[in-house]
């Protein structure tokens, strides 16, 4: 097939799904066109079978903002006629889908119809409940795209509740590549980190407030009262100087370590005990299956579609958002234990397992054609 992926090009979870999928497909063969306005954070490799199509967006002083959903259409119109796509797989709903929608009607002007996945990743969705403008967009998008996804259950519940959706939303769960996520002997680095045999704890995400990074900080300050822990605190944001500062007044700010935005995120995760993720809202909460891929077991909240992947108990913890000291005791006790650790490291690896690219990736592929079927018989 000839696909192509319209997504996010940045370190978000959105965009790196919908980049390595891209990849995945490469290497089974299809020929996967990017169509984006930056190249993907992880488009980092040469393939015969991958391509770039940048998306340029006029300055033309009459706009006050860029109209880039424009931009994208026309662009999409571009690759799809003379790069021959079959099909169209855009991540988020809004600008993604909207312009597909419209490229897709252009398109049929010239005799082509090209079908569109559209893959819902979470703030398009969430957002509305903030912005309630975007609800007549979103839903329209939805329900003129040839096929729809959604990363969790509950976030397809969640699209059902906020809009009048005709669809149907098919569940297809984010991925792990286990070749690259997986434990690696990383001792000269665990040593230079905690050269006492400290617990290595750590945290990835961009820093908003969602995130409740600054419940990080006080969960950590908490367990190193009890357990000698080093926290690792990756990534960048909003919020970071507000937790650089909280970690001065705990008095814990000599056992944290910001390390900004990292690539090499697995090499991190190798040395690491334990993750802690206590968002307030996470469709689904990949970088916690990418820490369990190393053997990592979570300590998180019971939001969105995280309990569809952390199983309390056994993976991990679920707490309620916001239960600082819930989640410091939880984390204390898969710490406090060598062999009771060692079982929770276990069980990490084999849940994240489940979600294999390789059990994922023909999720996507047989969907890709039950779509191109079923607009073949509605042709």
């Amino acid at each position: 097939m000839k696909i192509g992926i319209v997504c996010y090009p940045t370190f978000g979870g959105s965009g790196v799904v919908a980049t390595e999928l891209g990849k995945a497909l490469a290497d089974r063969g299809h020929q996967v066109h990017f169509v984006t306005y930056n190249q993907p954070a992880r488009l980092d490799l040469f393939s015969e079978n991958l391509f770039y199509h940048e998306v340029s967006v006029s300055n033309y002083p009459l706009f006050d903002f860029p109209p880039y959903e424009l931009a994208l259409a026309s662009r999409l119109v571009d690759v799809v006629r003379f790069e021959k796509l079959d099909i169209l797989h855009v991540h988020y709903a809004i600008p993604h889908a909207s312009a597909a929608f419209m490229a897709k009607q252009i398109l049929m002007t010239y005799g082509i119809y090209i079908p569109v996945v559209t893959t819902l990743h979470g703030t398009d969705i969430t957002l509305v409940g903030k912005d309630r403008t975007f609800k007549p967009v979103v839903t329209f998008s939805i329900n003129k795209s040839d096929g729809v996804t959604a990363v969790s259950e509950h976030l397809r519940n969640d699209t059902y509740n906020f809009f009048e959706i005709e669809n149907d939303i098919r569940v297809i769960p984010n991925f792990i590549d286990l070749k690259r996520f997986n434990l690696k002997a990383k001792d000269h680095f665990k040593k230079a980190i905690a050269p006492s045999g400290e617990k290595i704890i750590v945290h990835t995400s961009n820093f908003r407030k969602v995130k409740r990074t600054h419940d990080v900080i006080r969960i950590f300050a908490k367990i190193v009262e009890k357990i000698p822990s080093k926290l690792l605190m990756v990534g960048d944001g909003v919020e970071r100087s507000y937790c650089e500062q909280l970690a001065r007044d705990l008095n814990v700010c000599d056992e944290v370590r910001f390390l900004g935005k990292q690539d090499a995120i697995e090499e991190i995760l190798s040395v690491s005990d334990l993750f802690l993720m206590p968002s307030e809202s996470e469709s689904f909460g990949l970088a916690a299956l990418e820490a369990m891929a190393c053997k990592v077991p979570v300590v998180s909240s019971n939001a969105g579609g995280l309990p569809e992947l952390n199983v309390d108990g056994e993976t991990g913890f679920l707490k309620d958002v916001g239960d600082v000291a819930g989640m410091a005791e939880k984390s204390i006790y898969i710490l406090e234990d060598a062999e009771r650790l060692q079982t929770f490291k276990d069980n990490a690896l084999a849940r994240a397992k489940v979600f294999d690219l390789a059990n994922i990736l023909p999720i996507y592929e047989n969907y890709y054609l039950e779509v191109l079927e079923k607009v073949k018989q509605q042709a």
